[in-house]
């Protein structure tokens, strides 16, 4: 089957800078793209790449959606290579809603993770998240001195309440030293603090492995499994730990459901900060892999003003 292809270029700016171990990021670029089948039904996908992560550059990205000039199989989609990792979720994702009826998601139902920012100002977003419902929070380290961000940790531990969960996100900016030093000191908050998010660089998978067999703390995987060819493998080395997944960037969203179901393992579904069309298609994946008992990553929506509600539609018409 040959559908007919097209794609718009979409952006919205952060209402506060998201700063990690990575630098300050602003802008969220994403594509939009849009297939149609012979009968004339619609879908849309998102092409959100987080090249720091591992995945394709917006570049590669766009370069991809233009050599397609306009049409594109059912084989050709399950046809995208490997180094276009976010094209894969993107085109998989339309036509997976093109060949079914897509579940309904009431999110008032779900457990998300609400992100705070970098710093002392996770402090005051902690306690307005609080009122609005969140149970679990997450919290970027790696960002300033490790001494500074251990006071505002007991300070952030402190003021939430015992039934709350912190997961703590390195995003691979600690050494070895600094691990362990994090480590001894959640294992003093073991009730409170659910994980500590890939401490070390993806190249470091032995220490962390290693690490993981001697504290209480259980450590997270994240940028090691940005995509599913690395999440296989470091399966396949051994850890069995906690998997952090980011369907929009992580590949082939059928070939993932695949691995999950003949491989059981802890996972964690995060957001890419996608627009309501990925975010759509990322919960969709997570609702269906999930084992439920951990709050979906995708507490991210304050990072954003509120789209206009006709924003797809005019996305189409204004080009």
């Amino acid at each position: 089957m040959i559908f007919l292809f097209d794609f718009r270029l979409f952006s919205q700016e952060f209402i506060r800078p998201v700063v990690t171990n990575y630098g300050v990021w602003k802008l969220r670029e994403c594509i939009i793209i849009r297939l149609v089948d012979s009968d004339g039904n619609v879908a849309f996908g998102e092409v959100s790449p987080l090249p720091w992560f591992g995945s394709e550059t917006m570049e590669d990205a766009l370069s991809f959606c233009v050599q397609l000039q306009g049409k594109i199989s059912q084989d050709g989609i399950f046809q995208i290579p490997d180094f276009l990792p976010a094209c894969q979720f993107a085109f998989e994702s339309a036509l997976a809603s093109l060949q079914k009826n897509q579940q309904l998601i009431n999110y008032e139902n779900l457990d998300f993770c609400g992100l705070l920012p970098s710093g002392k100002d996770a402090i005051n977003q902690c306690l307005i998240l609080e009122n609005q419902g969140y149970t679990t929070f997450k919290w970027k380290i790696g960002v300033e001195d490790t001494d500074t961000e251990i006071e505002i940790f007991k300070l952030l531990i402190s003021q939430l309440p015992s039934s709350a969960k912190l997961r703590l996100d390195a995003n691979g900016g600690l050494n070895f030293d600094s691990t362990k030093l994090w480590l001894s000191i959640c294992d003093q908050f073991s009730e409170q603090v659910e994980f500590l998010e890939q401490p070390l660089s993806a190249d470091k998978f032995g220490e962390m492995l290693e690490l993981s067999n001697v504290y209480q703390t259980k450590i997270a995987l994240d940028e090691s499994i940005a995509t599913l060819q690395q999440l296989k493998q470091c399966y396949q080395q051994g850890w069995h730990g906690i998997f952090v997944i980011k369907p929009a960037i992580v590949g082939s969203p059928s070939r993932l459901k695949q691995f999950c179901q003949q491989h059981p393992i802890d996972l964690v579904f995060s957001s890419v900060f996608e627009t309501e069309i990925g975010r759509k298609a990322a919960l969709n994946l997570a609702l269906e892999l999930s084992n439920y008992h951990r709050a979906l990553g995708f507490g991210v929506q304050h990072y954003f003003r509120e789209t206009e509600l006709n924003w797809l539609e005019n996305l189409w018409n204004k080009n």
